[in-house]
Parts: C-alpha cells; sequence; structure tokens
C-alpha cells in the first residue's frame, strides 16, 4: 500500500543541516599535543554524553568533564580547559543547499522541524547560525529529556508538528536514527548527502 505523501518534514541538524570541518578539531588537537581525534572519542562516550543529551547537566559541566577527562593527555588542568574551550568556540556551519531547500519547502506550506539530541545551547547555535526564524519546530532531546531513536522522542517531535507520524518525513544521517522513526511510524531517509535533495524535493512536492 501507497504511504500518504508527507505534509511535515523533520531533519537531523548535525551531518544534515549544519557540518562542521573536522581540520577545526584537528588544528586543536596539534597546537595542544593531543592524539588526533581524541577531543571527539572523549567528548561523545556515551556514559558522558547521555546525561547532557537528556538535560540531566548543562553543556558547560558537559565541557567541564570532557576538559577533566584531558587534563593528563593535555599536560594539566589549564591546558585541557584552553584546548576544550577552543574546540568547542568553533560551532559549525550550515549548509546552504539544505537550507535551501527548507525554504521551499515551508514556502510551499510544508512544515519543517529540526529533530536533534542536543545540550542546553542549541538555542543560542540555531541563533548564531541564522537558523532561529528559518524552522517551524525544534525538537531538543535535553528539553524533552529524552533522545533519538526513543518512541517517545518521535512522537513528541509529531505532537509539536500537529502532524501525524505517517505524514511526517525524517531525515537523519544516522541508520539508527532512521530505523527508530520508522519503527514510530514515521516515513524515514537515511542523508547520504546533496545528491538525495532531489529525492526531497519529490518526496515533497505537493
Amino acid at each position: 500500500m501507497a504511504r500518504e505523501r508527507a505534509t511535515a518534514l523533520l531533519l537531523d541538524l548535525d551531518g544534515v543541516l549544519r557540518r562542521f570541518d573536522p581540520a577545526v578539531a584537528a588544528g586543536v588537537e596539534r597546537e595542544y599535543g593531543l592524539a588526533d581525534g581524541v577531543l571527539t572519542e572523549i567528548a561523545m562516550q556515551w556514559g558522558r554524553l547521555q546525561p547532557v543529551l537528556t538535560g540531566q547537566v548543562n553543556h558547560a559541566e558537559w565541557v567541564s568533564s570532557v576538559a577533566d577527562a584531558l587534563a593528563e593527555p593535555a599536560g594539566g588542568p589549564e591546558r585541557a580547559r584552553a584546548a576544550v574551550e577552543q574546540w568547542q568556540r568553533y560551532r559549525g556551519e550550515v549548509d546552504t543547499e539544505v537550507l535551501d531547500v527548507v525554504r521551499e519547502v515551508r514556502a510551499a506550506g510544508i512544515k519543517v522541524g529540526l529533530a536533534t539530541n542536543a545540550t542546553d545551547l542549541l538555542d543560542a547555535d540555531l541563533a548564531a547560525l541564522g537558523l532561529t526564524d528559518e524552522l517551524d519546530v525544534v525538537v531538543n532531546s535535553s528539553t524533552l529529556g529524552v533522545h533519538k531513536p526513543a518512541p517517545e522522542y518521535f512522537q513528541a517531535a509529531c505532537v509539536a508538528l500537529a502532524t501525524p507520524p505517517a505524514r511526517v518525513l525524517f531525515v537523519d544521517d544516522e541508520d539508527w536514527a532512521v530505523r527508530g522513526a520508522r519503527s514510530a511510524g514515521l516515513s524515514a531517509h537515511r542523508w547520504g548527502g546533496h545528491a538525495d535533495l532531489r529525492y526531497l524535493r519529490a518526496a515533497l512536492a505537493h
């Protein structure tokens, strides 16, 4: 049976609408004599990351815990703090081609929501990136207290969009998030880059 046509778009932030230049972290690591990839490796350890993504700790506390873990390899707590602060100052860049599609579909009357596992810094990031007025809804895991791929997360996103799950198209660059969305009844597409823009435009055409 054919699916209902989507009347709302739900987009992941990092890896879809925002991208990060890996050279920035690599440059900080070189400057402070750290191993390649160690900043992301420590920051993304699930035991450290999960509490900040669900609002149990704030962004500043999470950053502090990353610096604590880096103290020894960085040559002391002060150098570790300086390295992490320098790394965190870079907040990524908007993918302007994705933003163009967001603007097109909103102009056509389709709601667009942001669905992201994020910290309490999200609103400030969106403002700095100029995205605050480009979205109808923002669904932030740290505000909800639950993160993707939990069904409760996607249920909350559909409620925020005032759209039934079967009418929502979710786009994310992670397989586990796509599977979670499908389990919750949404249409979901795994983002593979700009080659997928044509698909999105076609899927949302009315």
